[in-house]
């Protein structure tokens, strides 16, 4: 076929990264490169983003006002430390469509989940059930039983794990809104991966919401593959509670500060929560009452002082997202991804790989999961070696490849899918 000879040539993918789609910001990142100094291409951005270049600044900044003014930091500098978690809110809300005192950064991923699961796990009579996916990130599933087995319930027996219908790899919106009105009395709580880990899978976040709300549950996501990958829009979804990472497609550098979202109806609710030091009002924080006098915002399931060397990084990087801005994103995302499932398609002509992440533009993101008749870690780290292509794998087949649309060009798109098929046809 003409067409596909066509785009599958190097020269098509340069072209359009030179003339016509041009990357949005990779001037911005530090790129890996090889012993001759030759820019890899790295797909492997759902896992850790790359470094932008203002990071080092960012944190030196903090470095310094901790050197020069100690503990006035903590009020005085160009970012007193006790604000700091405010400066990452604003940029955090426009990614996931949230307001800003839906928004605080703290703790990690799997800590957020455990915060806010005390609060939105509230099991009783026979409302006993958290939904999740059965393919799920590992942490999330280990979180969720250890919440359910802490109020004396079976998590054999109080988790219901959704699986894809036989023979398809991701689950259907029809199917998980089914399951939620069939079994509506017996659950509390939903807890979905908006964007799966394994699958690349893009769920329906609104439509899923709304059929836990219709049955009388709370739901929450787990956006560690979402935040920065998709737009979202989390406030008008009535979503009741969610969190993410911030290493990913976000850039802010291994294990940073994690996001949370609070739905606003929340705040000055009667939900239990864990509090500590920070759920406390700024202006009654050090009278140090042994009752605390909460923040009526997100800011109240924050509990200690905000680690500023962790966030400096990531408030650096939000700053590239607040240039760019999630539509511009979404758009660049869709092209790389579309131009890699068109090469896939002209160069499998023995048809020995299946991508199992939606086809449809509304059902996937920035990842595509492939499928291959050989061991993936092998692979993964053979394209590395022979091609300069790092992406990453999952067991037992599947390699995960990320055109990240901050970064990544439609070369690095060609480098991948090429280096993918010549070790292929290697073996």
């Amino acid at each position: 076929m003409d067409a596909p000879a066509e785009f599958a040539n190097e020269e098509y993918a340069l072209d359009r990264d030179l003339n016509l789609d041009p990357p949005l910001a990779r001037d911005k990142y530090l790129l890996p490169t090889d012993s001759l100094g030759i820019p890899i291409a790295y797909l492997a951005g759902n896992s850790l983003g790359l470094q932008p270049k203002s990071t080092r600044a960012a944190l030196d900044q903090e470095l310094d006002s901790w050197a020069t003014l100690a503990v006035r930091g903590h009020s005085h500098g160009a970012h007193p430390w006790m604000a700091f978690p405010s400066l990452l809110a604003e940029p955090s809300a426009a990614i996931v469509g949230a307001k800003p005192h839906e928004i605080v950064m703290m703790n990690s991923l799997t800590i957020n989940l455990h915060m806010l699961l005390a609060s939105f796990y509230q099991p009783r009579d026979q409302r006993r059930k958290i939904v999740m996916e059965d393919y799920a990130f590992s942490s999330d599933s280990y979180a969720i039983r250890s919440h359910v087995a802490f109020r004396g319930g079976d998590p054999d027996e109080d988790i219901i794990r959704l699986k894809p219908r036989e023979g398809e790899d991701s689950l259907r919106t029809q199917d998980v809104i089914t399951v939620l009105h069939q079994r509506g009395e017996e659950i509390s709580t939903i807890l979905f991966g908006a964007v799966n880990y394994y699958s690349g899978e893009y769920m329906d976040i609104p439509a899923i919401t709304a059929a836990a709300h219709d049955v009388g549950a709370f739901a929450g996501w787990d956006l560690a593959h979402a935040a920065g990958n998709l737009p979202m829009n989390l406030h008008d979804w009535n979503v009741d509670f969610a969190a993410w990472c911030s290493y990913k497609y976000l850039n802010a550098g291994p294990g940073s500060v994690a996001g949370a979202f609070i739905h606003e109806r929340h705040h000055a609710g009667t939900l239990p929560r864990l509090e500590g030091w920070w759920t406390n009002k700024p202006e009654t924080r050090f009278v140090m009452n042994p009752v605390v006098d909460p923040l009526e915002t997100a800011d109240a399931w924050a509990v200690s002082n905000p680690p500023v060397l962790i966030m400096a990084p990531a408030l650096s990087a939000l700053e590239v997202f607040s240039d760019v801005g999630m539509p511009a994103i979404h758009a660049r995302c869709l092209q790389l991804t579309h131009y890699m499932r068109q090469l896939i398609s002209a160069l499998d002509t023995q048809n020995r790989v299946h991508v199992i992440t939606p086809s449809d533009p509304d059902r996937h993101g920035a990842q595509l999961s492939i499928r291959v008749p050989i061991e993936p870690f092998a692979l993964i780290e053979r394209m590395y070696q022979n091609y300069g292509v790092l992406g990453d794998a999952r067991n037992p087949d599947i390699i995960r490849l990320a055109p990240i649309p901050m970064y990544n060009t439609f070369h690095d798109v060609w480098r991948a899918i090429t280096a993918l098929f010549l070790e292929l046809d290697a073996q």
